[in-house]
């Protein structure tokens, strides 16, 4: 009996050991990482480089609290991930983790407001479904209703907007009407809650477990950015999934003109090492605070130094190994094998992503876009049909969380041609496997 509170009753294999794609548990059965944990680990598993950087640190000091000391680590960096960023976008914060870096950069965005006189603003407008952390602050942003749900009397949940899900809507995703029918959508609401109320919106460019690899439609990313410049709303890129090279640019915003105000990571720039996260702002933003007597708002391990070596080390392997890169030309085929593979099983409705953030999703109707029945449980059935075959995949669901079932294929950026194969090889044997035990199911709805 563990002493460990798990998520559920059921218990997994014990880890052993991780190198690059692949992990190992302690009976010697191997595993392909296809999803990159929770889309985590982006240069791969036990990378020597990281490793030895960590270790000097190690040598040096593992901690140094903020308040007492600034560290050589963390303003290194600073500095990497401020020459990353869009233009005026050179003020960081760390944190450890996503749902961390949501609120920084929501409590940021408010105390910018009460620097600037603009008071009445504290409304946060987000999409639904949508997934943003776990934490209340940003649970009140979800819109994810199995997750938010039974918090709801404990927070201040904020106004939703649709997400462009133009497949299942019917729309042609390459239409530019359609980007503006779904972006046209955010004006309404700010104008119905009142635009002195709402301080800012936050989306993921490409969306993450509660869309499954949503690609926003043409001409979306950059109608939203004009809507928030008309009513002076802040625009915060949610790229803790997105970021760090995931879509094939160091930033998901990257590949649309859509400027954000603040930007949020984690995940990709630890790469499953240490908890890392990060919250960079505007400029224009930050001054205002400090001069109104400084950001009220921190964690015990913002900016650890081991943390922050071991996320430098992280950006370096990006750029040696050019994985922004990498994560292109194979996110493509990766992208046009699942297409082979909804050819070939008739449960695959959708395919769809940008990068190695890829998903398909399952309907029961390809016509009329119909869900599995939810009762099948197909998200987490498949996923663990794949995991027995040596495949981790990662999976949710795409209708509110409520039904709707997508698998996430998001393997590390250090992914070859003979991973892809092995991956297409386990997804097929599972979808056969799947297949032939809701088929009785199918049949008799």
């Amino acid at each position: 009996m563990s002493n460990l509170f798990y998520q559920g009753r059921g218990r997994k294999p014990v880890l052993e050991q991780a190198r690059g794609v692949y992990m190992w548990d302690k009976d010697g059965r191997r595993y392909l990482d296809g999803s990159s944990g929770a889309m985590v680990c982006n240069i791969g598993h036990s990378n020597e480089n990281v490793l030895a950087a960590m270790q000097r640190q190690m040598e040096k000091s593992t901690f140094g609290y903020r308040l007492h000391f600034e560290t050589e680590a963390s303003e290194q960096l600073a500095a990497r991930l401020a020459g990353r960023m869009p233009k005026g976008l050179n003020k960081v914060f760390f944190v450890s983790g996503g749902s961390e870096a949501v609120e920084s950069g929501m409590k940021m965005a408010r105390q910018y407001s009460l620097a600037t006189g603009q008071d009445s603003r504290w409304k946060v407008i987000s999409r639904s479904p949508s997934y943003h952390g776990c934490t209340l602050g940003a649970l009140a942003v979800t819109g994810y209703t199995t997750l938010s749900q039974p918090f709801a009397p404990m927070m201040r949940e904020m106004p939703k907007v649709p997400a462009p899900r133009a497949y299942l809507d019917g729309l042609d995703p390459n239409d530019r009407e359609t980007g503006l029918h779904y972006a046209d959508m955010l004006e309404a609401k700010i104008l119905a809650e009142g635009a002195d109320s709402v301080l800012a919106f936050i989306l993921e460019p490409v969306g993450g477990a509660s869309t499954g690899a949503l690609v926003p439609p043409l001409g979306y990313m950059e109608r939203i950015r004009e809507i928030c410049d008309r009513y002076g709303v802040l625009l915060i890129m949610d790229e803790v999934m997105t970021g760090a090279g995931r879509t094939g640019t160091f930033l998901g915003c990257e590949h649309w003109n859509a400027q954000p105000d603040i930007v949020v990571m984690s995940k990709g720039i630890g790469s499953g090492y240490v908890p890392l996260g990060a919250m960079i702002a505007d400029e224009r933003l930050v001054e205002p605070v400090l001069d109104a007597g400084g950001f009220a708002h921190g964690f015990t391990y913002a900016g650890n130094p081991l943390a922050c070596a071991a996320g430098l080390a992280v950006v370096d392997e990006i750029e040696a190994q050019d994985l922004c890169r990498n994560a292109t030309e194979m996110g493509d085929k990766l992208i046009a094998r699942l297409h082979g593979l909804m050819q070939k099983h008739e449960i695959i409705g959708d395919v769809r992503g940008k990068g190695l953030l890829t998903a398909f999703e399952f309907m029961s109707d390809r016509d009329t876009k119909a869900p599995l029945p939810k009762g099948l449980n197909a998200y987490q059935r498949f996923v663990d049909i794949a995991y027995d075959k040596g495949l981790i995949v990662y999976s949710r669901r795409t209708r509110d969380g409520v039904e709707g079932d997508h698998i996430l294929v998001c393997p590390p950026l250090i992914v070859n041609d003979t991973h892809l194969d092995e991956i297409i090889e386990g997804l097929d044997a599972s979808l056969v496997q799947f297949t032939d035990e809701i088929h009785p199911a199918l049949k008799a709805g």
